[in-house]
């Protein structure tokens, strides 16, 4: 039996994001009676279209919803490819790396020693979202989507859904995060456990309710006071992968633990790694 578009949105796509994508593909469909056969010249005179009456941030979102409806064309048996995927904007400005908010290794172990919790029942849990930002350097998304059956401690790994943004990938568990994500299933997630639960929802607060990305910003918040830098889930994430980079390892490696869906996603943390060490020669050239 064929998903419906939502039903297949809703795979991938947190609650807030789902409204705008239906939204997004609503209106494409409506402009473009013949799109389920468009082909990739097709897609591309209606972005121009776009350009003319929107901003490149607000196409960029728009195309985003277009790769995505086609994906499910597919997913359906609808149609054997998805003519959208290679149109990528080059005229949309991603926000560049700062520099000075990236973390070192030793800098981002210290996010995970232990510490007094405001409520002693979500220690656990606490160290465990820590641990998947520094070790997995996982969106908070992705951790809002995070399923008991994602979790695999005999293989010790975990999988992480596909969102709007990254790829699906299984990565890795630390040692040091084996016990304590054995402890909080078996223990702490039972004790948090109400009738307002989500019965596979991984994380969960203090009143049972799922957890939900927008309480990430609270934990970070509370973790500020350790740093001079600048505390985010993104400097977070971006310190991970630019240090993976900084060891050489493989590019096609490190996009696939980051969920990156283009190298050149990347490749950008690579660049950064230059401009460091470039900004660096120029402060401390003799000849300045």
């Amino acid at each position: 039996m064929s998903k419906t578009l939502e039903d297949y949105l809703k795979e991938s796509l947190r609650k807030g994001s789902l409204q705008s994508y239906l939204h997004n593909i609503s209106n494409y469909r409506k402009a473009n009676s013949n799109a389920d056969k468009y082909l990739y010249r097709d897609i591309m005179n209606y972005m121009e279209l776009l350009r003319k009456e929107y901003r490149s941030k607000t196409v960029k979102i728009k195309l985003a919803a277009i790769k995505k409806y086609y994906d499910y064309l597919m997913e359906n048996g609808k149609r054997k490819d998805n003519p959208a995927r290679a149109i990528k904007l080059k005229d949309v400005k991603e926000n560049p790396i700062q520099l000075q908010d990236l973390f070192t290794e030793k800098e981002l172990q210290k996010f995970l020693e232990p510490r007094t919790e405001r409520y002693p029942m979500l220690e656990k849990r606490n160290k465990i979202i820590m641990s998947l930002l520094v070790y997995q350097a996982l969106r908070p998304g992705e951790m809002e989507q995070l399923k008991l059956s994602d979790v695999n401690l005999e293989k010790t790994t975990i999988q992480i859904s596909a969102t709007g943004l990254t790829n699906s990938r299984e990565l890795p568990l630390e040692a040091s995060q084996i016990l304590l994500f054995y402890q909080y299933i078996n223990q702490d997630r039972n004790g948090l456990k109400t009738f307002r639960n989500d019965e596979n929802a991984l994380l969960l607060g203090k009143l049972g309710t799922p957890f939900k990305a927008t309480d990430l910003d609270h934990i970070i918040n509370s973790y500020q006071k350790q740093s001079k830098k600048r505390l985010t889930t993104t400097t977070i994430r971006q310190s991970v992968i630019t240090n993976l980079l900084a060891k050489n390892n493989d590019l096609r490696i490190v996009q696939y633990f980051a969920g990156h869906k283009s190298p050149d996603t990347t490749e950008k943390y690579r660049q950064s790694g230059l401009s460091a060490l470039k900004t660096a020669i120029d402060k401390l050239h003799p000849l300045k």
